[in-house]
């Protein structure tokens, strides 16, 4: 399965966007994007860029690959609505993004690879393609065998930690590590700090 393993503080620096938690001390220190060059680089001044930067942030934000996420914007687009709307739900209903709302991880990478490695059951069947996109009624939940590990026997303190607000598309249940998706994601309810429009007149050049 293709990934992007670059670090993700270097990927933060880059977007001027905290993809992740860890990435705000850092940011706080070190300012502007890395590079041995970068103070060379222009950074502002063009509409195609600040469309660009965007697309970048949110596709790193959720952790896809630029095929991947050209593929759902172009879904998005085809789809009923607006296409940035469209997009966000899209990404939103993804099953690792499901699994890092819920709390079950404190990251999205880190919900990626639960996913990954099979320890969670959608509709009673093990899966481990963190891209399936969830639909209302669809229930998923930590496999027993995987219950017994380390990991999910901490679950409290994960979920605990990363005190998340409570989402109206979704109801978690830690005592039995179980999602159940009661709706769709409002456009609110997405990631804080997202300009989708921007997305869309990028893809529409």
């Amino acid at each position: 399965m293709a990934r992007d393993r670059s670090p993700i503080v270097k990927q933060s620096r880059r977007e001027g966007y905290a993809l992740a938690s860890k990435a705000h001390k850092i940011m706080a220190k070190k300012t502007g994007i890395p590079g041995e060059h970068a103070d060379m680089r222009v950074r502002g001044g063009s509409l195609y860029l600040t469309q660009l930067r965007e697309k970048q942030k949110v596709r790193r934000t959720y952790g896809l690959l630029e095929k991947q996420f050209a593929k759902l914007m172009k879904e998005a687009t085809k789809a009923e609505g607006l296409a940035g709307e469209n997009l966000l739900e899209f990404l939103e209903r993804r099953a690792d993004n499901a699994v890092y709302r819920a709390g079950f991880a404190l990251t999205r990478r880190q919900a990626r690879q639960l996913v990954s490695h099979g320890h969670f059951l959608l509709n009673g069947k093990r899966i481990n393609i963190p891209s399936i996109r969830l639909k209302p009624g669809d229930v998923l939940e930590v496999r027993p065998k995987s219950q017994k590990s380390e990991y999910f026997k901490n679950l409290d303190n994960i979920v605990g930690a990363a005190a998340l607000t409570p989402l109206g598309w979704m109801k978690t249940d830690v005592k039995k590590m179980k999602i159940e998706i009661i709706g769709l994601p409002k456009r609110e309810e997405a990631e804080a700090g997202i300009n989708e429009q921007l997305i869309v007149e990028y893809y529409s050049r």
